[in-house]
C-alpha cells in the first residue's frame, strides 16, 4: 500500500459516521453513512428505516472521527417503508445535521458508468468499548438492475458497515455504498452513487454544495487534499483532463442555474462529443455536472477540448438567457491557452447553440403547435406496461417501466418488485416516484415526453388520463396525465413481432391525409370480416367502454384486424346495446375532431389539446373528457415478455 493511498483512506476515514440513538447512552450503532456536503450525510435507507419507520422526524446521533452531532431525516427514497425488503433503487437516505459542524466530504464520482474491478469498502463495525472503523479490500464482478453493484465473493465485511462508502482508490472517488452482506455467505451488494440522482431537487441542492466545496480547495487536519491525492503525472498537462481541471469546472458549473431539463444537458453533451454517443444508457441528467460525467470512456476522460466545448455550450445556453457567468467563460479561455494544439482550438472558440435550444423571442408566449407523436428514432417515449396478475380477484396488476430515448432500443427503467402486484386504485401511489419522476426528469421545456400505458384490451377502460402524480399542480399546469402530456393506449397482448395485417394497415393510414370516424360495433350482426375489410382511412368510434358486452367484442375482432388506432368511450352504455342521443352527439363531435388532423401522428397531441381544454374548464370541450385512444404503431413493437437484461460477472 502507498503513502498516497494512506492519505487518501485517511480523508475517507474522516468522511464516515456511524449512527446512535439520541438519548446520549452508547446503544449498538444502527449502520454507516458518510458526509458527501456540509451537513448532508448519505447512507443506506435499511440501515435507518427500523428507527425512523414510526416517526421520521425522531431525532439521533451522527458519530465519527472529530464530530458528534444530532441529526434528522432529510428524504429517503423508500415508497413502503413499512416492508422489510428494501428494493436496490430505494435504498438511500439523506440525513441532515441539526447544527454547524465542520467535517470533511468525500469526492463523488462524476462518471456516468458503474464501477467494475477492485475498490475499498469502508464503515463502522460494533466492538467493546465503541465502535471501530475497517476498510476491506472488495472487488465488483457484475451489475444488477439499474443501480445495483455485485460484491464478489471471498469478501467479508462484519455487520454495522451497510451505508458506508465504496472507494475507487484508482481514481480517489466514492462510487457507491454498502448495502448488504450475503447471509451465511461472504460478498455482497452495494448501490451505486447514480442513484442519489433520484432524489431530484434534493440531489441538485447537495450536489452543488458538494462542488462548491471541494471547488474551496478544503485542506484536512493531516494537510491532504481529496483533488490533490487523486493528480498523476502527464508529459502535457495541457493534453490533459486533470482531477484539477474537474473541480474547477465543476465548481464553476454549480454556480449556474440548473439546467431546465434532462434533454437539454443530453443535447449539449451529444454535441460537445460532436454527435457521438457515449457508451451504454444515459442515466439520469438533472445538472451541469451529470452532463459532464457522460465525457469519459471507462475511467478514462476524454480529450479536454470535448470538456471545454461542453462547458463553452452551458456557458452559451446560460447568456442565452441572461444568466451568463464571466468567471465561467474566462476559465474556459485561460484553460485553452494551456492546450498548445492550437489549430484544434476552434471546436471550442467556434462552438455555437443548437437552434432548440435557443429562448423563444422575448414577447412569443408559447404556441399551440401540434407536435407530432414520434415513430422509430424519432424522439423519447416512454412505456408502461400493465400485467394483470394470473387468477387474481379482484384483479391486480404488475407494472413494468420502459424508456425509448430515440437513438438505439428501448431499456428496462423499473420493475414492479411486489409479490401481490397492485389493485387499479393502488397504481398511481406505487408509480407515484419511479414512473412520476422518469417523465418529470425526460420532459423538455414545452415538449413533455409522450407516455404509452399497455393493458389487455378487456382493461381499456382503465382511465389511465385521469391519473395525475403531484398531490399540489401549479395554476398553470394541467395536472392529469392526459391533459399534460400525449397519453395513449396499446395493446399488451400485441407483444413482440407485428403481424402483416396490423402493418398494412398502419402504413396505409400513416401516409393518409384525412380521416373518418368508422361507428364501432356496426349495428346489425356483428360481422368479424367488416372490420379486415375497413377502409383504410377509418379510424374505429365507439360510444361505449371496450372492456366489456359488445364493445368488448368490437375490440377484439379490431385487434385481429390490425386497426392500430381507435377511440372510445369508457363510461356507462344502456345494456341492451340502443345507442341515445348522446351517443349520436358524441360521434358527430369525433368526427368533427378528425377533421381537424393533418396526419394520423397529431391525432395523440390534439387529443392532449383538447383535454388540457376541459382540465382549463373550456365547456365546449367536455364531450371528449371520457374518451380513450390507442395508437399502437407496430414499427415500435412492445418489448416481449422475456427481455429483461442480464449483467453476470
Amino acid at each position: 500500500m502507498s503513502e498516497r493511498d494512506d492519505r487518501l483512506f485517511d480523508l475517507v476515514r474522516a468522511a464516515t459516521v456511524h449512527f446512535l440513538p439520541a438519548d446520549g447512552k452508547d446503544g449498538p450503532l444502527w449502520g454507516s453513512g458518510f458526509f458527501v456536503a456540509p451537513g448532508w450525510v448519505l447512507t443506506a435507507a435499511h440501515v435507518l428505516r427500523p428507527h425512523l419507520v414510526a416517526d421520521r422526524t425522531t431525532v439521533f446521533r451522527v458519530r465519527g472521527e472529530g464530530i458528534e452531532a444530532e441529526a434528522r431525516l432529510a428524504q429517503w427514497l423508500l415508497t413502503d417503508p413499512r416492508s422489510n425488503k428494501v428494493p436496490m433503487a430505494e435504498d438511500l437516505a439523506l440525513v441532515r445535521l441539526a447544527d454547524e459542524h465542520p467535517h470533511e466530504c468525500v469526492w463523488l464520482t462524476d462518471r456516468a458508468a458503474r464501477h467494475s474491478g477492485a475498490l475499498k469498502a469502508c464503515g463502522y463495525y460494533p466492538g467493546p468499548p465503541e465502535a471501530h472503523f475497517r476498510i476491506v479490500d472488495a472487488e465488483i464482478n457484475g451489475h444488477e438492475d439499474t443501480y445495483g453493484l455485485i460484491i464478489k465473493p471471498d469478501i467479508d465485511f462484519p455487520s454495522g458497515m451497510s451505508g458506508g462508502p465504496l472507494l475507487d482508490p484508482g481514481t480517489g472517488a466514492v462510487v457507491g455504498l454498502i448495502k448488504s452482506r450475503r447471509k451465511e455467505k461472504d460478498g455482497g451488494k452495494a448501490v451505486a452513487i447514480a442513484a442519489l440522482r433520484r432524489f431530484g431537487e434534493t440531489y441538485r441542492e447537495v450536489m452543488t454544495a458538494h462542488d462548491r466545496w471541494h471547488g474551496e480547495e478544503p485542506v484536512s487536519e493531516t494537510g491532504d487534499n481529496w483533488i490533490d491525492l487523486q493528480c498523476g503525472p502527464a508529459a502535457d498537462p495541457g493534453a490533459v483532463w486533470t482531477p484539477r481541471d474537474r473541480r474547477k469546472a465543476l465548481a464553476l458549473l454549480a454556480a449556474l442555474p440548473h439546467p431546465p431539463d434532462e434533454p437539454t444537458v443530453k443535447l449539449i453533451a451529444k454535441e460537445a462529443r460532436s454527435g457521438n454517443q457515449w457508451p451504454g444508457g444515459t442515466p439520469e441528467l438533472r445538472t451541469w455536472r451529470d452532463g459532464l460525467g457522460l465525457l469519459y470512456e471507462g475511467t478514462a476522460p476524454l480529450d479536454p477540448l470535448v470538456f471545454l466545448r461542453y462547458l463553452r455550450l452551458v456557458e452559451a445556453h446560460a447568456c442565452a438567457r441572461d444568466a451568463g457567468s464571466p468567471l465561467l467563460a474566462g476559465w474556459i479561455t485561460k484553460r485553452l491557452r494551456h492546450d498548445t494544439r492550437r489549430h484544434f482550438h476552434a471546436m471550442v472558440r467556434d462552438v455555437t447553440l443548437p437552434d432548440e435550444l435557443r429562448p423563444r423571442p422575448e414577447g412569443k408566449g408559447p404556441e399551440r403547435v401540434v407536435i407530432s407523436y414520434p415513430g422509430p428514432g424519432d424522439g423519447p417515449v416512454v412505456a408502461l406496461l400493465l400485467d394483470p396478475v394470473i387468477g387474481a380477484q379482484p384483479v391486480r396488476f404488475f407494472w413494468q417501466i420502459w424508456y425509448d430515448d430515440g437513438d438505439g432500443l428501448p431499456e428496462v427503467h423499473e420493475t414492479d418488485s411486489s409479490v401481490h402486484g397492485y389493485r387499479p386504485d393502488e397504481l398511481v401511489q406505487a408509480l407515484r416516484v419511479p414512473l412520476g419522476g422518469l417523465l418529470e426528469s425526460k420532459d423538455r421545456e414545452g415538449h413533455p415526453v409522450p407516455l404509452e400505458v399497455a393493458l389487455p384490451a378487456e382493461h381499456f377502460d382503465t382511465a389511465v388520463h385521469r391519473w395525475r402524480f403531484a398531490d399540489i399542480a401549479a395554476l398553470n399546469d394541467p395536472g392529469h396525465l392526459g391533459a399534460r402530456r400525449r397519453l395513449v393506449l396499446r395493446a399488451l397482448e400485441r407483444r413482440g413481432d407485428p403481424d402483416n395485417l396490423w402493418l398494412d394497415r398502419w402504413r396505409h393510414m400513416a401516409g393518409g391525409r384525412r380521416f373518418q370516424g368508422w361507428r364501432m360495433p356496426p349495428p346489425g350482426a356483428v360481422d368479424p370480416s367488416g372490420y379486415r375489410t375497413a377502409e383504410r382511412d377509418r379510424i374505429p368510434v365507439m360510444c361505449r367502454p371496450a372492456g366489456q358486452g359488445p364493445g368488448r367484442v368490437a375490440m377484439k375482432h379490431a385487434l385481429n384486424s390490425g386497426h392500430a388506432v381507435a377511440l372510445w368511450h369508457i363510461g356507462p352504455h344502456p345494456e341492451r346495446g340502443v345507442c341515445l342521443p348522446e351517443c349520436d352527439t358524441l360521434h358527430a363531435r369525433v368526427e368533427k375532431f378528425l377533421e381537424t388532423l393533418g396526419s394520423l401522428a397529431e391525432l395523440p397531441d390534439r387529443l392532449r389539446i383538447v383535454r388540457q381544454d376541459i382540465s382549463e374548464q373550456h365547456p365546449d370541450s367536455t364531450w371528449a373528457e371520457p374518451l380513450a385512444l390507442l395508437y399502437d404503431d407496430p414499427r415500435r413493437p412492445l418489448p416481449g415478455e422475456e427481455t429483461d437484461p442480464v449483467d453476470a460477472p
